[in-house]
């Protein structure tokens, strides 16, 4: 075994004896209650009342658990689902010919990377009175610094790791069993997300690029599916089914996915903004 390898089986939460708290669920909440507390900071600075706060974090994540869950469904596991349709939006599963409590076990960020700006096209319109990109520019810095305490989560739940690092460095995921250092990809992510919001948390606050609508937002969705585009050679497959036939082989769904979001995201950032 290599001394050089960090060998990663936490307990799934704090246990309180009559409840878990999941490290994934600790994460979850971090992220919004954080998000909210700067995204006070945004609106208060752009003159916008802060009670319509609320009603942006309930499009939001309503938005996002529809999205990432409908993304997994349709992105990832259709094979499954188009046999199974009532456990799209049930927490239960047929085990046995009997039904069981799984919770939710499937979701892709993908999903709610169109699900979250559709509810806000929707959020600007009745409550802002202002254009769809606005809102998208300051909460993308937001969902930068979200994806950083989401992808801790995973790392804490050691899934959607990477593959094997063929070196004497890497992480062994001894909670799934595995005896081999495989690339934290989690981590990879995450702090990737985390240099991201402070480069758009320092343009919104230090330059006038808030003003160029759609260009925080455009720089965000460059920047974040490309490095998503990257990590995933790396990472391990989360549809194993891909074979020969995959049309875009050697690429995975990831990749192909995250490529129409970056050049969306060009769009944003190098089109003529007229007055």
């Amino acid at each position: 075994m290599s001394f050089l390898a960090i060998e990663w089986n936490p307990s799934i939460g704090i246990d309180l004896g009559f409840f878990v708290i999941r490290w994934y669920s600790l994460m979850f909440v971090a992220a919004f209650l954080l998000g909210l507390h700067l995204m006070k900071k945004i609106y208060i600075e752009d003159k916008i009342p802060v009670e319509k706060l609320d009603t942006i974090f309930m499009y939001v994540f309503i938005s996002m658990l529809i999205g990432m869950r409908l993304g997994d469904v349709f992105f990832y596991s259709w094979d499954y689902y188009q046999n199974h349709l009532l456990e799209i939006f049930l927490p239960f599963k047929q085990v046995n010919g009997t039904w069981k409590f799984t919770g939710f076990t499937g979701f892709a960020s993908h999903g709610a990377a169109i699900g979250i700006p559709i509810a806000m096209y929707f959020y600007a319109k009745k409550h802002l009175s202002k254009p769809w990109l606005f809102i998208l520019d300051r909460l993308g810095i937001m969902v930068a610094l979200a994806g950083f305490f989401i992808r801790f989560g995973n790392f804490f739940n050691s899934e959607i790791y990477g593959k094997e690092t063929g070196s004497n460095f890497g992480v062994i995921f001894k909670a799934k069993g595995e005896v081999v250092a495989k690339h934290p990809t989690q981590l990879y992510e995450a702090f990737s997300y985390l240099a991201l919001f402070f480069v758009l948390w320092f343009l919104y606050w230090k330059t006038d690029k808030k003003k160029q609508t759609g260009y925080l937002f455009g720089l965000f969705t460059v920047v974040l599916w490309s490095l998503r585009f990257v990590i995933e050679f790396v990472k391990e497959p989360q549809v194993q089914q891909r074979g020969q036939e995959w049309f875009f082989s050697p690429l995975n769904t990831g990749q192909v996915l995250s490529i129409p979001l970056v050049l969306i995201g060009i769009w944003l950032m190098f089109r003529k903004v007229t007055k």
